[in-house]
């Protein structure tokens, strides 16, 4: 393939990518078809099926962008400081989490069905985004908690990512939800993002347990 032909391919699927993230700013995903992101694009619907066959494969691609775009922040937090303490380390992937609320929009969805309806080198590039995130959190532990074991780090990567996959509902109410909450009669408390996130991170980063 020429370069002209990857270049037009990833502008192509730059823009089938931007379409849905749109589009999914604004609609839930069971609302949103092919033929929705192929008439936000300058495409029809039938060229949109030369870059993706299914609709859960563009979720996927998005989930990667935002996963990509979250590791610039990551890579930031390295680059940008000498040393951190643990208060500091919370609150600066706290703020980057804050920053993705359509990453985490994304994460809350049933990311096992987006991987069984895409091919397979879908799935691996997918893969390689949410591993990179997984790298550079370890680097940031790796960099600023020298005291920290090996064995301590993995259970915190291994805790706090599955973690980061349920901050979108319990931060991002409708009324739907909080009126469901009332009569169910379920005393919630409303925490942030941010809320959420620090406290995890700090606990984690205390944990004594060996």
């Amino acid at each position: 393939m020429s370069r002209g032909s990857v270049e037009l391919t990833n502008a192509r699927k730059n823009e089938i990518i931007e379409a849905c993230s749109l589009l999914y700013k604004e609609k839930n995903y069971n609302e949103i078809t092919i033929k929705d992101i192929a008439n936000a694009t300058t495409l029809t619907r039938t060229a949109l099926y030369k870059y993706y066959q299914t609709k859960e494969e563009i979720f996927l691609s998005l989930l990667q962008r935002e996963y990509d775009n979250w590791n610039q922040e990551l890579l930031n937090i390295i680059h940008s400081n000498t040393a951190l303490e643990k208060k500091e380390i919370a609150h600066l992937l706290s703020v980057s989490l804050e920053n993705r609320i359509q990453l985490l929009k994304l994460m809350s969805m049933n990311n096992f069905e987006l991987e069984a309806q895409s091919r397979f080198e879908c799935v691996v590039e997918y893969k390689k985004s949410l591993g990179y995130s997984m790298k550079l959190v370890r680097n940031i532990l790796d960099k600023f908690c020298l005291e920290m074991s090996d064995n301590k780090k993995e259970r915190f990567i291994y805790s706090f990512f599955p973690f980061t996959f349920g901050l979108y509902p319990y931060t991002v109410l409708n009324d739907k939800a909080k009126n469901a909450m009332d009569k169910a009669q379920i005393d919630f408390h409303y925490y942030s993002i941010y809320e959420l996130s620090y406290n995890c991170i700090i606990t984690l980063l205390n944990d004594e347990t060996v």
